[in-house]
């Protein structure tokens, strides 16, 4: 136990929050269990006094066996790497717990999701308009209660969503979406304006809600793995890899180093191509078409490499419970490949910055200041690119990542040109990772057989650090090892709200740049 964690466990046993002692279930996992009331000054012991961020909020219908619904909190420590779940349970017969909103932006939108798909309530919530239900939800229909049955037929009944309305002589609304011109998800942006200035943007999501976590219920652990590699496309090895973490945390399963090694090859690999194929679309979006052709090209090469790897261009199929279906193929140079990729991109990015109609386009564009990037609570190349020096794989290292030499790119401008160079410096790392893990790939098994001594409803957490950022899955099997409740939590969950904030002041019709350089999922956040 490190001197953190024991002092962790002395200010918790000395707050006086607790219904009882808190447990070490896991290495630096800390579980322990709060009444309602004491919710708010729990969590301000957590964020103010203890540094940690709020990184899930995930309810659960208990009522079959106690007549209550538990909402689980958990906290995770930027630096010291440990965790803490407080769970707190909530009477069915009255179904409602003291918000958090006020103090912690990003608990507001758990507690709105949880309102809509639990029909819980967050007394002293100042925002409780739906988040997930729209208008043509039935009221009383709360799709992720146990035993909740498919409502019958009902239709979008004409009301208008709420959004907050901008006036002042001058400011006009530009509606855009939900549908727009592109194969793409559907998400409805307002822009409040003055001339072409955006002064104000709000954006609605959740029109294709999937019922994702609902399709997991009463699975084997292993069938689970198809849905996590579904969440969001473009990041099937982020989210099945935190899934399995989530199924070995929970059975106690620790997957072979040679596994662990390859799952860093298989993240970097996503990684890679995704942040080519984003450079390439933020300069397109200033006009540069020959940047977006290019790294189109690349990103091809990559996504063909990826299917010479694991069979599939998307990486599906190999990450399983307890380490990965399949090894690395011993005829295939992947690191020379990688590396040739990379000079390649590294050429194009070169011509790209050196066009001063592009780089000037970049700077000061969509700036988010990195006091606001911490009020929202922001992940990944977002966070680092104003100034926040995170990373997962550093921070709760997982896979091979604390064996590995690897730097966090960190800038400070929060603009879009910032967070195309940490996508850029975030490819070096990426090839660098592949370079050594292909240079020290250990012997031994592919996987270690799951184990089936687990505590039922304990929830169970797996933490990754994905091309977008830290993507959480919580884990609960019910008394039989199936799959009780799985909470996701992708990192465009937390970084939507704040592009309404980079835009501010920001040009309409650089709207599309701002929205292209955050580059966040629409199916990963609406589940």
């Amino acid at each position: 136990m490190t001197t953190g964690l024991d002092a962790l466990l002395r200010t918790l046993t000395e707050s006086d929050l607790l219904i009882a002692s808190p447990v070490v279930r896991r290495r630096h996992e800390v579980h322990c269990a709060v009444r309602a009331p004491a919710v708010p000054a729990f969590a301000d012991l957590m964020h103010g006094r203890l540094g940690a961020h709020l990184a899930l909020m995930a309810a659960d219908d208990r009522r079959a066996t106690l007549a209550a619904f538990f909402v689980h909190y958990l906290f995770a420590h930027p630096r010291e790497g440990w965790l803490v779940l407080a769970s707190t349970q909530v009477d069915e017969q009255s179904p409602a717990l003291p918000s958090l909103a006020r103090s912690h932006y990003p608990a507001s939108r758990f507690e709105r999701e949880i309102q809509d798909l639990f029909g819980l309530r967050f007394v002293g919530h100042p925002d409780p308009r739906p988040l997930v239900r729209h208008a043509f939800w039935p009221d009383d229909y709360h799709p992720l209660r146990k035993g909740e049955s498919a409502p019958g037929p009902f239709t979008d009944d004409g009301r208008a969503f709420p959004f907050k309305t901008v006036g002042g002589e001058g400011v006009y609304e530009i509606p855009v979406g939900p549908v727009h011109a592109g194969v793409i998800e559907p998400g409805h942006f307002r822009f409040s304006v003055m001339g072409e200035t955006i002064i104000n943007m709000k954006s609605r999501l959740y029109f294709t809600h999937k019922g994702t976590e609902k399709l997991f219920e009463g699975r084997l652990p292993a069938a689970g793995v198809e849905l996590a590699e579904r969440v969001s496309g473009d990041t099937s090895v982020g989210h099945a890899l935190a899934y399995c973490q989530a199924i070995e945390a929970a059975t106690g399963t620790e997957p072979p180093r040679r596994a662990r090694y390859i799952r860093v090859v298989l993240l970097e690999l996503e990684r890679l191509y995704n942040h080519v194929a984003d450079f390439g679309a933020i300069a397109n979006d200033t006009g540069f078409a020959i940047g977006h052709a290019h790294c189109s090209r690349i990103r091809e090469h990559l996504l063909r490499l990826n299917k010479q790897v694991t069979g599939s261009r998307l990486l599906r199929g190999v990450i399983v419970p307890g380490g990965v279906a399949q090894d690395l193929p011993q005829t295939l140079d992947i690191a020379s490949g990688v590396d040739t990729l990379l000079a390649d991109f590294e050429e194009m990015v070169a011509i790209c910055l050196g066009n001063t109609l592009l780089a000037d386009r970049l700077e000061d564009t969509g700036a988010l200041d990195q006091q606001s990037a911490r009020v929202y609570g922001v992940l990944g190349f977002v966070a680092r690119a104003s100034g926040l020096d995170i990373d997962a794989r550093r921070d709760q290292p997982f896979a091979a990542y604390d064996e590995l030499t690897f730097s966090v790119p960190v800038m400070t401008s929060g603009d879009v040109k910032a967070r195309a160079l940490v996508r850029l410096e975030e490819a070096r790392q990426a090839a660098s990772l592949i370079r050594q893990v292909c240079s020290t790939l250990p012997p031994g098994p592919l996987s270690a057989v799951i184990g089936d001594r687990f505590e039922p409803y304990q929830p169970a957490f797996g933490i990754v650090e994905g091309w977008r950022g830290r993507i959480a899955h919580a884990v609960m099997l019910d008394g039989e090892g199936r799959l009780h409740r799985v909470k996701i939590v992708d990192p465009s969950f937390f970084n939507w709200p704040a592009l309404s904030r980079a835009l501010v002041d920001n040009i309409v019709p650089d709207f599309p740049l701002c929205n292209k350089s955050f580059n966040q999922s629409y199916s990963g956040n609406d589940l």
